[in-house]
């Protein structure tokens, strides 16, 4: 029994010595995001395979702070050992090939690379950032040299301007671009035999509000000098097939970096997709623009420092802060995250670099088109991330359903749209939360002309933008259906509202000269004369008895249904969230801040000299509710059939809702009490502070009832529990 009691307690102090430990560690995970920024855990799209170190490549002399990582399309790594001065060339399956340390240059003599820090390697050379050499080293795919290319002497390059080469990348028409550290004037860009051509790209130099006080303050030649100093210079160079130019950046301010997440602008974003010409081309259709983790504040924004190329046009950053992947789609739509800082397979102390591998297998796979067997080679897709204080590089595997997301997006590419349809099925069988798959079928839809079915599944990711593009297209078809008929309904409808205008005018007019009390209909009536004509309007509607409670409380009746159809009645497009209130709510939300005007309004009619009455403010109020009704029936019947841009035209008609009832108020306060125009603005002012007199006094008396209920409870209880 004593050993038993021994054993468990030397567990029990394990569990608790070791829970630490344990509970620091995270599980491996990946994930995307919704649309309001939440974290939806998704299946491994890239799994962890293993860790590649020095002894599992063969290297003699360890690796000594990495700080690139390339593969050629026969999926040959390369990897620059910054701290070894050389270059590490190994095979697919990770063993050294041969490694380039020293070589004879151009003059025949001896040399070595000086701190080297980027690589590219295409189907012809690879090229080295030879960076504190100041120059690129370029070889052959066999590690022989060729040739040395040195700072721009070109005039165009300017003699102060810093060149300092840190990342390369060379486009198919063996245009070589290069980073240069301390370079705020964009990509330099240089032929093939090295001949400064520009810059191209350059980031927007951005200041902070301490910054931009100090300018005020600085003569011409100081501004041209400090602008030097702002650090907006990039950190790190791809190119994909087409030719496009990726570029990422770590020193955006924090203001600028945090404005642009959400605000989806390319000026401070700290990726950049560029043309040969430099012009910023990225598309950013996601919930938030590429720049890595979304549930941040300006002080922990993702450091950005590399990006990499993958297939079916995706592309990947990683984030150092973080030690974390994103990849998104040709549309800027992120598709998977994942990564961590720790020691377990799959997450990484200080990542460095990242690269995509494609192995070719034995296998092959057949497949038909039109009605031909083609056998074509299989690949194996990997991952390689480059973690330079641990001199190693994690190696991902792609899982089935990474296949299975990147072949939907290998149908959509290439146009095959009932298949893409399938294959994002197929996701979604996965990963049934995965609102780019419902995206992705409703973009295939489209893409198909059949536009009821894709705005069903653009609805079901709250894609309101995508949306409003397949409800065009079916506004349209419907008109052009009906298009003989909406004429003749406009007609109709100016018509009979040129007949009821008429009509109410008239009974207004007669009502004016009617001796005696007026009927309840002439009451309602009267509230189309007082919108458009305050002060006569206000004028008899007290002193001519124009209107009445029974008629005033009708329409604020109508008001609430009007706030209550708005709240259930509006269109996808302008609720894709289908949020609602009941009527009870709106009833509360429009009576209790009237109830809290009437009141404190007429509780300072007597400091203020005002001739209204209780029920003549009530009235008043309520007939200034009326626009109210008239903007906001027709603006829910209306959000449901506008587009996205179009949904400005019924804010505004809501707006001048707002604006009209809230100056009839004002107004009809004015005309009441028999103010002139300056006592009524400070009436207004006083009684707006007298509502949150009321309200403060209201939830005050609450509290204190609340308070006097609980003691009366407690000493009853206390009683009982006595006696």
């Amino acid at each position: 029994m004593k050993n038993f009691v021994r054993i468990l307690l030397i567990s029990l102090a394990l569990v608790m010595a070791l829970s630490p430990i344990v509970g620091a560690i995270e599980p491996y995970t990946t994930y995307t995001y919704a649309k309001d920024g939440t974290p939806r855990q998704s299946p491994t799209v890239y799994a962890p395979v293993r860790n590649v170190d020095s002894a599992y490549m063969g290297l003699e002399t360890p690796l000594s702070d990495p700080r690139d990582i390339h593969v050629d399309e026969n999926g040959n790594v390369y990897i620059v050992d910054m701290g070894n001065d050389r270059v590490v060339v190994l095979d697919q399956n990770y063993a050294v090939k041969f490694i380039i340390k020293d070589f004879v240059n151009n003059n025949g003599v001896p040399d070595e690379f000086t701190n080297p820090q980027g690589i590219f390697v295409d189907d012809e050379n690879i090229y080295v950032c030879d960076t504190d050499a100041n120059r690129l080293v370029i070889f052959d795919l066999e590690g022989n040299f060729e040739r040395i290319l040195g700072r721009p002497t070109s005039a165009l390059f300017g003699e102060d301007s810093i060149y300092k080469p840190i990342a390369v990348a060379v486009d198919q028409y063996d245009r070589i671009f290069v980073i240069s550290s301390s370079n705020y004037q964009g990509v330099i860009v240089l032929t093939e035999d090295g001949q400064f051509t520009g810059f191209i790209g350059a980031q927007a130099v951005t200041y902070d509000a301490w910054d931009i006080i100090w300018r005020a303050f600085q003569t011409e030649e100081q501004r041209k000098n400090s602008a030097r100093n702002i650090p907006t210079e990039y950190n790190n160079i791809t190119v994909d097939e087409d030719g496009f130019i990726f570029v990422t950046s770590s020193n955006i301010t924090a203001a600028n970096q945090y404005s642009q997440l959400r605000s989806k602008s390319d000026k401070y974003s700290p990726v950049r997709k560029l043309n040969a010409a430099g012009d910023e081309i990225m598309k950013r259709l996601g919930y938030f623009s590429p720049s890595g983790e979304v549930n941040v504040t300006r002080d922990n924004l993702s450091r950005i420092v590399d990006v990499a190329v993958g297939p079916e046009k995706t592309w990947s950053i990683i984030d150092d802060k973080r030690q974390k992947v994103y990849t998104y789609d040709d549309n800027g739509n992120l598709l998977f995250a994942f990564g961590d800082a720790g020691s377990q397979l799959g997450n990484l102390t200080n990542i460095e670099a990242i690269t995509y591998q494609n192995v070719l297998t034995d296998d092959v796979e057949e497949r038909e088109i039109d009605g031909e067997i083609i056998y074509e080679p299989v690949y194996e897709y990997y991952m390689l991330l480059l973690d330079k204080s641990d001199n190693l590089f994690t190696v991902y595997k792609r899982t089935e359903y990474g296949d299975s997301l990147v072949q939907a997006l290998a149908y959509e590419n290439d146009r095959e749209f009932d298949l893409a349809i399938d294959q994002w099925k197929e996701v979604l069988t996965r990963n049934s939360n995965f609102d780019l798959a419902y995206i992705g079928i409703g973009r295939s839809y489209y893409n198909a002309g059949e536009y009821d079915e894709a705005m069903e599944y653009y609805k079901a990711a709250y894609d309101t933008s995508n949306y409003s593009n397949a409800f065009k297209e079916v506004r349209k078809q419907w008109i052009e259906d009906h298009f003989i008929w909406i004429p003749i309904v406009i007609i109709a409808f100016v018509f009979l509202w040129g007949k009821f205008s008429k009509y109410y005018k008239k009974k207004n007019k007669d009502t004016a000269l009617k001796v005696g009390k007026k009927t309840y209909w002439e009451e309602l009536l009267y509230a189309f004369h007082l919108i458009f004509h305050p002060f006569d309007g206000f004028w008899d509607l007290k002193h001519e008895k124009r209107g009445s409670v029974r008629a005033a409380t009708t329409i604020l009746g109508i008001a609430i249904v009007a706030f209550y159809y708005n709240s259930i009645g509006r269109g996808y497009i302008m609720n894709p969230t289908n949020e609602y209130s009941t009527i009870f709510n709106q009833a509360v939300s429009l009576v209790l801040p009237l109830a809290l005007w009437v009141v404190a309004n007429w509780c300072l009619t007597t400091l203020f000299e005002g001739e209204g009455s209780l029920k003549d403010v009530y009235v008043a109020s309520c007939y200034s509710l009326f626009p109210l009704v008239l903007t906001l029936i027709p603006a829910t019947l209306a959000s449901n059939v506008v587009l996205a841009d179009e949904t400005g035209i019924i804010n505004m008609l809501v707006t001048i809702g707002y604006i009209w009832t809230l100056g009839l108020i004002f107004f009809g306060s004015q005309t009441t009490h028999d103010y002139t125009m300056g006592k009524n603005l400070i009436m207004t002012v006083a009684s707006i502070l007298g509502m949150a007199i009321v309200m403060f006094i209201g939830i005050l008396f609450t509290s204190l009832i609340g308070n006097m209920v609980s003691f009366v409870t407690n000493i009853i209880v206390e009683l009982q529990y006595r006696f």
